[in-house]
């Protein structure tokens, strides 16, 4: 079928994500790395942009499957994963669903998942591992920015919602335990996040 045909605003967003990511990235690494590090099985990445995440995997302990909205970032994720020496499947999503079986992979990663569909994947006792920016406290300045430059932003960043409340939506998807730590990031609008782990309830049979 060949690469779906992107637009201006996918454009924009493969070329800014694969320039000016780094500063973030290096914030990030010390909360990846505990995070990755120990991962075994069929890891399914949800919008893993270049592959920024793919270094702290194990290729030989891996199965990896990215599923990616941007067209235009294919290309560094397959060079990053040449870089790597990991061999990588990646699919487009369809609409909001994941091109991906019930109860079919061990681990999620996520930095902007559809929580229904993340539980729907996941095997009993599977895990979501997430570094997400959420929204700021309600009745702050930061909040007010985030809910003024929600609709634009989330044209230009792939769906991305600056003033999503991404924790309360893990303890209302499903999930087992949510463990998770807050930082600050150096992003300002998006510097509140939170980096953790979601447990989707093991089977009771």
């Amino acid at each position: 079928m060949g690469t779906p045909k992107a637009g201006l605003r996918q454009r924009i967003f493969a070329w800014a994500l694969a320039r000016f990511n780094t500063r973030y990235e290096r914030f990030a690494a010390k909360y990846k790395q505990r995070l990755f590090r120990d991962l075994t099985g069929t890891i399914l990445e949800i919008g893993p942009g270049t592959g920024a995440n793919l270094r702290y995997l194990n290729p030989a302990k891996v199965s990896w499957v990215g599923v990616e909205p941007n067209p235009l970032v294919q290309a560094y994720l397959h060079e990053e994963a040449n870089r790597l020496a990991m061999p990588i499947e990646i699919r487009m999503p369809a609409g909001e669903t994941l091109p991906v079986a019930d109860a079919s992979v061990d681990t999620v990663i996520s930095t902007q998942s559809t929580l229904y569909h993340v539980v729907r994947v996941l095997r009993p006792g599977g895990k979501l591992l997430f570094i997400e920016h959420v929204a700021a406290p309600r009745r702050t300045w930061l909040r007010g920015i985030q809910n003024l430059v929600t609709p634009l932003w989330k044209r230009l960043g792939d769906g991305c919602h600056p003033n999503r409340e991404t924790s309360v939506e893990l303890e209302r998807a499903g999930f087992e335990n949510v463990d998770c730590e807050r930082i600050t990031a150096p992003s300002f609008i998006v510097s509140p996040q939170i980096v953790g782990i979601a447990t989707k309830v093991a089977s009771r049979n």
